[in-house]
C-alpha cells in the first residue's frame, strides 16, 4: 500500500509511535510518506541542525519524510502553543494535497495540533480512508480545567472549536484505534461510531527499553547513594504536577532520593518548591537524549508516573509507563483509571490515587521498605505484562490491519 501518515511530532523528537510505526510499515514493504514539522519538542526551539523551510524531505527506503514550518513553541503559554497548533496546521493544509496525492490510506496521530489539521484536511480525508490513533482527549480536558490554563475567553473558545473539529474528523475516519481501554467511552462520546474503534496500546522503543542490569555510569549519572532511588522521566508540565511528588520527598528525605530527569513549562516552578521546601533529596538532571534514557532507567529502583486528577485523563496512559514496564522497572503510580489498572493489573508495582502527597509519600516510603528481591519480581511482572499486551509487533500488526480494511471497505 501507499500509505500517509500525519503528526506534529516525529524523530528527532520523543515520538516513538509515528516513527517506529512509519519505519516498520516500509520494513514491511509499504510506499510510506510522512507530513510532520521541523523537530522543537520538549524545548521550544527547533532542533540543532534544522532550518525552517518549505520543500524540507528526505527519503530512505520505501519511507520519505516531508517537514513543514510552524511556530516553534511548547512553554506554558496557551497563546504560544496555539500558535503552534494553528501554524501547524495551516502548513500541513497547504502541502497534503499534493504531497499526500495517491496515498491508499492515512494514519493520523492524534495530538492536539494534528487534530486541527486532520480538520482542515477533512476533504481529503472523505475521499482517503483514514485511521485515527487517539492518543488523548486533551482539548476537552484543557477546557475543564481552569479559565488560566487555557488563557481565558480565546482559549475556551480555541479548544471548544478543537472539540467540534474532532466530532468531524471521528465521523468521517474509516477507524480509530485508541490507546487505553477506558479511552473508546470517552470518543464514543465526542461522536464516533462504536464499530470503528478499536483499543492500540502504545508501544515503546525497544531498542532503548529491554531488562539489562545497572551499570556503574548509569548509577553515576543520577547520582544513585545507595539508598532506594525513584526516577521520573518524561515531561513536567500541567498533566503531570511534579510538585506532588516534590512535597511527598520532602517528608520522606531521609528513606529515598527522588531523581527528576527531562524538562518542561512547570520545571522552573518545581525547582523553586523543592529549594523552598529544603527537599535535599529530590535532584534534577534535565532533558537527555533517548540513547542515555535506557542506563538511567536501570540505575533506579523504581519508576515513577505522575497524572492529574482530571476525568478525562483517567482514560490515558503516558508513554513512560509502556518504557518502565519494556524495562523490567518496577513503578509507582500516582494517577487514576487505566494507568493504576494496568500497573495494578500486572502487580508490577505500587499506586495511589493522584495529586495526593501524603498518599504517594506513603507509597515511596513502602517502596523504600520493600526488599530487593520483591522488587525484582515486580520487575519481571512488568516485563512479562508488556510483552503480553503492548507490544511494537503486536500493535504495528493492528494498524496495518485496520489501515488494510479500511482500504478493502472504501
Amino acid at each position: 500500500m501507499k500509505i500517509g501518515i500525519l503528526s506534529y511530532f516525529y524523530p528527532p523528537e520523543p515520538a516513538f509511535i509515528p516513527g517506529s510505526l512509519a519505519e516498520e510499515l516500509a520494513a514491511r514493504g509499504h510506499e510510506v510518506r510522512v507530513l510532520t514539522g521541523f523537530p522543537i519538542y520538549p524545548t521550544g526551539r527547533v532542533y540543532p541542525g534544522y532550518r525552517q523551510r518549505w520543500g524540507e524531505e528526505s527519503s530512505a527506503g520505501g519511507l520519505t519524510v516531508r517537514r513543514v514550518p510552524r511556530y516553534p513553541s511548547h512553554d506554558g503559554s496557551p497563546v504560544r502553543r496555539m500558535a503552534g497548533y494553528l501554524s501547524f496546521a495551516a502548513s500541513a493544509s497547504l502541502v497534503a494535497p499534493r504531497y499526500l496525492a495517491g496515498i491508499d490510506a492515512l494514519y493520523v496521530y492524534d495530538a492536539p495540533a494534528t487534530a486541527v489539521a486532520a480538520g482542515r484536511l477533512l476533504r481529503l480525508i472523505k475521499r482517503v480512508p483514514t485511521v485515527l490513533h487517539v492518543q488523548d482527549v486533551w482539548p476537552r480536558s484543557a477546557v475543564n480545567a481552569s479559565p488560566v490554563s487555557v488563557g481565558g475567553a480565546s482559549g475556551r473558545m480555541f479548544f471548544g472549536g478543537l472539540s467540534g473539529t474532532l466530532r468531524r474528523v471521528y465521523q468521517a475516519a474509516s477507524g480509530i484505534a485508541v490507546s487505553a481501554p477506558s479511552m473508546r467511552d470517552l470518543v464514543l462520546a465526542r461522536g464516533a461510531d462504536a464499530g470503528k474503534i478499536q483499543m492500540v496500546l502504545n508501544w515503546t522503543d525497544e531498542r532503548i527499553f529491554r531488562p539489562a542490569q545497572p551499570s556503574r555510569e548509569g548509577r553515576l549519572a543520577i547520582g544513585h547513594r545507595g539508598r532506594c532511588t525513584i526516577m521520573h522521566a518524561g515531561n513536567m508540565g500541567p498533566n503531570q504536577r511534579v510538585e506532588t511528588a516534590i512535597r511527598a520527598a520532602a517528608t520522606t528525605h531521609s528513606m529515598f532520593d527522588l531523581v527528576l530527569v527531562g524538562s518542561g513549562p512547570q520545571e522552573k516552578q518545581a525547582r523553586r518548591l523543592a529549594a523552598d521546601l529544603g527537599a535535599t533529596n529530590v535532584r534534577f538532571l534535565g532533558h537527555r537524549p533517548p540513547e542515555e534514557m535506557a542506563d538511567l532507567y536501570h540505575a533506579a529502583d523504581y519508576q515513577l508516573v505522575l497524572m492529574r486528577d482530571f476525568p478525562t485523563l483517567r482514560g490515558t496512559v503516558p508513554a513512560k509507563l509502556q518504557a518502565a514496564l519494556s524495562s523490567g522497572s518496577p513503578v509507582v503510580a500516582s494517577a487514576g483509571g487505566d494507568t493504576v489498572d494496568l500497573v495494578e493489573h500486572a502487580r508490577s508495582g505500587l499506586s495511589c490515587a493522584p495529586e495526593d502527597w501524603r498518599a504517594l509519600a506513603d507509597r515511596f516510603a513502602l517502596a523504600a521498605s520493600i526488599p530487593s528481591g520483591a522488587r525484582t519480581q515486580m520487575g519481571q511482572r512488568a516485563r512479562e505484562s508488556y510483552l503480553r499486551q503492548m507490544s511494537l509487533r503486536s500493535g504495528v500488526d493492528q494498524i496495518e490491519s485496520m489501515l488494510t480494511e479500511a482500504v478493502i471497505r472504501r
